[in-house]
C-alpha cells in the first residue's frame, strides 16, 4: 500500500469511527510500522488541514475533532501516480489525433480529461506540457480505416476489409465480428472473431484497407474466452501458450528488470550471484525474441531448447551482417 492509499484509508477510518481509533489497530490494517503511520497522520494533519486530535495515554489513540471531522474532506481530486499517469497519456494520445476525422467525436472526453486535471491541480489549469509521455515505435494510422473500426466494434456489426499480413506481406480478405480494440506499445489492433477461419486473430488496424461495416450483427464472445485466448500469452500475439520461457538476466540487468512488469503470470527469482531468473508463458516467439535480444549479452534464454536455439539463430544472422 502506497502513501495515498494509505492517508486514504486513515481518512475514511477516521470519517465513519465514533470511538478514537487506536494507533495500534491502524498499523495492522495498513500494514505498516509506527514511523510510517506518523508521518501519514503529521502530514494529513498538517498539510492537509484534517482536524485530527490525540487521546489515551501517551496518545495512543487519534480521532477526528466532534463537528470539524463531519465537515473535513480531502481536498481537490486525489489521483495516485498510476491514474495520473493514465489520464496524461490519455490525453496526450487525444492530441496526437490532430485535427483528422477523430478530433470531434473525442473533444468532449479530451475536456473531460482537462477538468479532472485541473481538479487534481486545485482548479488551476495542469501543466500538461511539463509532463512528457513518448511515443515509441507508433506507425502511421488511416483515420478513415481506424474510424470504420471502431464503429463496427462499438455498433456490434460485422466488418470485411483487405488485410496485408506484415510477416508475410500477403493481402487477404477477411470477414469479422470486432471483439476489441487494443491500444498496445503505441499502436491499434484489432481482437476479432475470424468467420472464414473460425478462430479469433488479432489484426493491426495500420495493416486494414478497404474496410466496411457490415449489416450482420457481429458475433459475441465470452470474456472469459477472450482472455483465455487473447491475454494468456506473452505479448500481442494471440493463442494459448504453447510452452514456459526461462530468461537469466545478468546482475548489472537484474536491477530493472526485476522490477519490470511483463506478463501477469510471470514468475521471477533473484539468483544467489546477484543475476535474475524471469520464467513466463508464450504462444509465438517472435515478440517475446525481440524482447529479449534488445538486453544483447545481458540476458540468455535457457529454457526451452527450441526458443534457445531461435535466439541464437538470430544472433548469428545478426552478427553475419557485420561481416568477418
Amino acid at each position: 500500500m502506497d502513501r495515498y492509499e494509505r492517508i486514504l484509508a486513515i481518512h475514511r477510518r477516521l470519517g465513519v469511527a465514533r470511538y478514537p481509533v487506536p494507533l495500534a489497530a491502524l498499523m495492522e490494517e495498513l500494514g505498516c510500522s509506527r514511523a510510517t503511520l506518523y508521518r501519514d497522520i503529521a502530514f494529513l494533519r498538517d498539510a492537509l488541514g484534517a482536524p485530527i486530535e490525540s487521546e489515551g495515554e501517551g496518545q495512543a489513540a487519534i480521532r477526528y475533532q466532534t463537528g470539524e471531522g463531519e465537515r473535513f474532506e480531502l481536498p481537490g481530486l486525489w489521483l495516485n501516480s498510476d491514474e495520473l499517469h493514465a489520464l496524461l497519456a490519455a490525453h496526450q494520445l487525444l492530441e496526437s489525433t490532430g485535427q483528422g476525422v477523430l478530433s470531434s467525436a473525442l473533444a468532449p472526453l479530451k475536456g473531460r480529461i482537462d477538468a479532472l486535471l485541473s481538479q487534481q491541480a486545485g482548479g488551476k489549469r495542469w501543466p500538461v506540457e511539463r509532463v512528457r509521455v513518448i511515443a515509441s515505435g507508433s506507425r502511421r494510422l488511416d483515420e478513415h480505416a481506424f474510424k470504420i473500426v471502431a464503429t463496427a466494434v462499438l455498433d456490434r456489426s460485422r466488418l470485411a476489409f483487405d488485410y496485408r499480413a506484415r510477416s508475410t506481406n500477403e493481402r487477404t480478405r477477411r470477414t469479422v465480428s470486432p471483439q476489441r480494440l487494443t491500444h498496445y506499445r503505441d499502436n491499434w489492433y484489432l481482437d476479432a472473431l475470424d468467420h472464414d477461419r473460425e478462430a479469433l486473430r488479432s489484426f493491426a488496424v495500420d495493416r486494414i484497407a478497404g474496410a466496411r461495416v457490415l449489416e450482420a450483427a457481429a458475433q459475441d464472445l465470452p470474456d472469459a474466452e477472450l482472455n483465455q485466448h487473447l491475454a494468456s500469452s506473452y505479448g500481442i500475439f494471440s493463442g494459448a501458450p504453447k510452452a514456459w520461457a526461462t530468461i537469466v538476466f545478468s546482475a548489472k540487468a537484474a536491477r530493472w528488470v526485476a522490477d519490470e512488469h511483463w506478463h501477469s503470470k510471470q514468475e521471477g527469482r533473484m539468483l544467489p550471484d546477484g543475476r535474475y531468473e524471469l520464467r513466463l508463458p508464450y504462444s509465438h516467439a517472435r515478440e517475446l525474441l525481440m524482447d529479449v535480444l534488445r538486453y544483447g549479452a545481458d540476458a540468455e534464454i535457457v529454457d526451452p531448447p527450441a526458443l534457445r536455439q531461435q535466439a541464437r539463430t538470430l544472433l548469428t544472422l545478426a552478427l553475419s551482417a557485420y561481416g568477418d
